[in-house]
């Protein structure tokens, strides 16, 4: 038998694909505010300027598609995998008119890939913590399918984004989509929901515990005041 915090992880992990998936998860970016409006597109922008012609792509948790054209339009191939059926049935009509992408229901931490595949895997929009799993298990699987000399991005919330996070949160809850936030647990960077839904976020120091003893070139950086980013290139 597994402890609580398994029995929690599972609870967690099923959450998108039962309540926030497809149609629900886009409703999740239509009424997000300007600044966090403002936020989402730093934080592609930042992640297209990275992107060579030649690239095969991975996206990680692609939900219903939302970046998969913009990463096309600069790649060569772009693969996107979300475990959630619901929200990959609705992707496959989000990116109906761009030729150079594919879908596949895969989990991040146990990738269906061959070592070295892509030129660079892309984990946006929190994903490493908002997945819920183990996040080491999710840089290694990330890394394994990484060429030697591409790169895997992984971005957080700024703590500078508290505010404009904590509303945008505050929103999805008031349509619906998430639980009623439980504010006497709620604090700076985690927000906790009385349905038992929980996210949290990464520091600069989580990041550099995380990729410690890596055999790779570790960048931290933060962008537009609002996204933290781990660029990680792994060594031959």
């Amino acid at each position: 038998m597994g402890s609580d915090g398994d029995v929690e992880i599972i609870l967690l992990t099923g959450y998108y694909s039962q309540k926030l998936s497809g149609a629900r998860l886009k409703q999740v970016y239509d009424l997000a505010p300007e600044p966090v409006r403002r936020y989402l597109d730093s934080e592609l922008n930042h992640v297209i300027a990275s992107i060579r012609p030649t690239d095969l792509v991975l996206e990680l948790g692609c939900g219903y598609g939302r970046v998969l054209p913009e990463l096309a339009s600069r790649a060569r191939w772009v693969v996107g995998i979300d475990t959630s059926d619901s929200s990959l049935q609705f992707a496959r009509n989000f990116i109906q008119d761009t030729q150079n992408i594919s879908l596949t229901q895969s989990d991040a931490a146990k990738l269906s890939f061959r070592e070295h595949t892509f030129d660079l895997v892309v984990c946006i929009q929190n994903g490493i913590s908002a997945f819920h799993v183990d996040p080491r298990t999710l840089i290694s699987e990330s890394l394994r399918v990484t060429k030697t000399g591409g790169r895997v991005l992984f971005s957080t919330y700024s703590a500078r984004f508290w505010r404009e996070r904590l509303r945008w949160f505050q929103l999805q809850s008031e349509a619906g989509l998430l639980g009623e936030i439980d504010y006497d647990r709620t604090e700076e960077g985690r927000i906790v929901c009385k349905d038992g839904f929980t996210a949290t976020t990464l520091t600069r120091e989580d990041f550099l515990k995380l990729t410690s003893g890596l055999n790779a070139n570790i960048r931290i950086q933060e962008v537009d005041e609002s996204s933290l980013f781990c660029e990680i290139v792994p060594h031959a």
